[in-house]
């Protein structure tokens, strides 16, 4: 059931094409390997990624159409495959596999289901490599292994590439050969172990040896086990915090400085890690202030949420259908909407009044999506008139007001 059976059955349909790796620019192989995961191992990480998987994984999908300044919503298959991607996940199943796979192997990968024309499912890949080849007419197509040892060939086309920091491959995001360059982040890590190691190594040392009871005279080893006994039931029944010993004996303490790392030392780690991911250790905590998360939300998720949007509509819509209809794939943030509103009601209010927005930009201006009733409408309020008409608004006299006259009386 599911994407597995899917790949099967066009595998077995293509398993006869004849293909050839696609020649780069810098004449490397174009196979690529999605191992290499050793950042994860630390938990400062995971909870980066976990708090940005979470986030994005409330925005809401929208197919719509834009016309002049006015974004049209359309509620159609494209639509309802959205909100329903695949029988196995909601959009925030699907979201929180996609953002991950995109976050720890630098590329996502979805394959686009369809029957006839019609888009049907969209389903997350996970494959552990990728190798791009091309048939004789020089059609694209990307062969992927899986864990489970499948391997399947699909053609390009059929599915949605997201790549993160598209920069120095030619075909896929992230460094070269299409992997995280975790070279740089790994030595804050290592650094960071070390730290908590002695943190661990200073705890585990203040639970130690704390003292030593010396006696003044000679015994043998067996009377010294059995004073030893005496001691330790001693300090097991002892309820007072009060110890006493005879005279043939003498307790010595152990003086102990433990180095415990300083905890701003502690601290400056933390950040120096999430500042990798754009993500400040407020964020992650869950104790930022609106503005802290109005500057990650610009800096860290809108990124991905406009790149996202772009992508969907390059390999959902056909060319004609982008710049010849307005259509859009568009990722509305409303759960995500952060920031004190003051400024963006004060424009709304500004330029809503006048007539200047339509009502469903009103809408969009607060990260709801535009809905099919509000489509080309635009309200004006009638507070205001031109100050010629005053009077003749207020009174139905047709005499436009003279400067320094007063539309009082």
């Amino acid at each position: 059931m599911g994407i597995v059976n899917l790949l099967s059955n066009f595998l077995d349909k293509n398993r006869k094409k004849e293909v050839a790796y696609v020649k780069m620019l810098s004449g490397e192989a174009p196979i690529y390997s999605q191992f290499g995961n050793d950042i994860y191992a630390s938990d400062v990480v995971l909870q980066c990624f976990y708090t940005i998987i979470d986030e994005m994984s409330k925005l809401n999908p929208r197919h719509v159409r834009s016309q002049g300044m006015d974004l049209i919503p359309i509620d159609d298959d494209i639509q309802r495959v959205l909100e329903d991607p695949n029988p196995l996940m909601t959009f925030s199943d699907f979201m929180s596999k996609f953002m991950f796979n995109l976050l720890v192997f630098e590329n996502s990968f979805v394959y686009k289901q369809y029957e006839g024309d019609r888009l049907v499912g969209l389903y997350p890949l996970s494959p552990t490599q990728v190798t791009f080849v091309e048939d004789l007419r020089g059609r694209l197509y990307v062969k992927m292994l899986f864990k489970n040892g499948m391997s399947t060939t699909l053609p390009y086309e059929l599915l949605i590439h997201q790549k993160n920091h598209f920069t120095v491959d030619d075909l896929m995001g992230g460094s070269v050969g299409g992997k995280r360059n975790d070279a740089p982040l790994l030595e804050v890590l290592k650094l960071n172990d070390i730290l908590l190691q002695g943190v661990r190594k200073a705890l585990k040392a203040s639970l130690a040896i704390n003292g030593i009871v010396k006696y003044k005279t000679v015994i043998d080893d067996g009377v010294m086990d059995e004073k030893i006994k005496e001691f330790e039931d001693k300090l097991t029944k002892n309820q007072s915090g009060f110890l006493g010993i005879d005279s043939k004996a003498e307790y010595i303490p152990l003086k102990r400085d433990l180095a415990i790392v300083d905890e701003k030392l502690l601290e400056f780690m933390d950040d120096k890690i999430l500042r990798n991911f754009k993500t400040p250790v407020e964020i992650v905590r869950g104790n930022y202030t609106a503005e802290q998360y109005e500057a990650w939300y610009q800096i860290c998720l809108e990124p991905y949420i406009i790149s996202i949007s772009r992508t969907f509509t390059k390999s959902i819509f056909t060319k004609r259908e982008i710049t010849g209809f307005k259509h859009q794939i568009k990722l509305y943030p409303k759960e995500l909407i952060f920031m004190n509103t003051a400024q963006t009601l004060a424009m709304v209010n500004l330029l809503g009044q006048s007539g200047t927005l339509f009502e469903n930009e009103k809408r969009v201006a607060f990260g709801y999506p535009p809905l099919k009733e509000l489509e080309g409408v635009r309200l004006q309020s009638l507070n205001y008139v031109n100050v010629e008409y005053a009077r003749e608004y207020q009174t139905q006299q047709k005499t436009p007001i003279k400067d320094g006259e007063s539309n009082d009386s």
